[in-house]
């Protein structure tokens, strides 16, 4: 960009650029960078009066961002999305408030719209096998029919994140003890223990995988490189569309079912926690509801005095 362009810019474009470049080198998602830079652009076109640029950071107050706050909600936007856009304002300007652009974090000042309470729907037991056989005994011709078996495998059979899933390199696979290496949300890594059939379908997959010289990923696509997080939602849900008749059906519902079925059959919460890689142990608790609410319906359409 040139100097021209920088002036035009703004210097709160400028900053919210470097704000975007810190969160990669911190190692945020890229679905995670993206979006925030989405609200971010919107946030300056709010700001931007026509052909002027936007005000400097440090004169943007607690009355402007309320105002910015009213138009989502005029917008209609749901709480969940105004949350999400509020998140990425509060961290560019505690990004501002750390390199000395401002000196107060007037974002924090904001009131968080209550986000309802749903519950993630989840996949019987039942569904998630009659899936899983249905891929597993080829019911679609497929090119690569032991890689797609072992992307499902893995999904329910791990509960890992798509994301962690694609970035699944070979290194990572501990063949001898069943083991995954796996790098979660922010890079942190943990270990997931590999079942039985997950392991038999991964090493059937990587019996057949092409070699592909300086490609360390575990699953390629067909012209041999890294197999992306798209990729593979769409894989899932062309099985599940076809086999399953749901569309519905994505990478992280296995995690759901994962989690829900560990608890149901006796899993301890925390162990299950530690599975998931989940940084707050209420963020693992929203199973238990799923769990509670499952075994509610059970007991109205059997018992008696329901």
């Amino acid at each position: 960009m040139s100097g021209c362009e920088q002036r035009d810019a703004g210097r709160l474009a400028l900053e919210t650029s470097r704000y975007l470049q810190e969160l990669a080198r911190e190692g945020a998602s890229s679905h995670t960078i993206d979006a925030y830079a989405a609200d971010l652009r919107q946030l300056l076109f709010f700001l931007s009066p026509p052909d002027l640029a936007p005000p400097e950071p440090e004169a943007i107050d607690l009355l402007l961002l309320r105002e910015w706050l009213a138009g989502l909600y005029r917008d209609e936007l749901t709480a969940v999305t105004i949350r999400r856009k509020l998140a990425a304002v509060r961290g560019l300007f505690a990004f501002l408030l750390r390199e000395g652009v401002v000196r107060v974090n007037v974002a924090r000042l904001v009131r968080t719209p209550k986000a309802p309470k749903t519950l993630p729907e989840v996949m019987s037991a039942e569904q998630a096998n009659t899936l899983l056989d249905g891929v597993s005994i080829g019911k679609l011709e497929r090119p690569f029919p032991a890689r797609d078996r072992a992307i499902f495998e893995l999904l329910y059979g791990c509960g890992v994140r798509v994301s962690e899933l694609a970035g699944l390199d070979l290194h990572d696979i501990d063949r001898t003890e069943h083991w995954l290496l796996v790098r979660g949300k922010g890079r942190k890594e943990r270990q997931v223990p590999l079942p039985g059939k997950a392991a038999e379908a991964l090493d059937r997959y990587l019996a057949a995988r092409p070699v592909v010289r300086e490609e360390p990923a575990v699953f390629l696509n067909h012209r041999g490189n890294r197999l992306t997080t798209r990729g593979i939602s769409g894989i899932v849900k062309l099985y599940a569309t076809l086999i399953s008749g749901d569309p519905s059906i994505h990478p992280h519902s296995f995690r759901h079912a994962y989690a829900t079925h560990l608890l149901a059959d006796g899993a301890d919460l925390r162990a299950i926690q530690e599975l998931l890689g989940h940084a707050r142990l209420s963020t693992t608790q929203k199973y238990t509801q799923v769990s509670l609410t499952d075994l509610m319906a059970v007991y109205d359409k059997a018992h008696p005095k329901a």
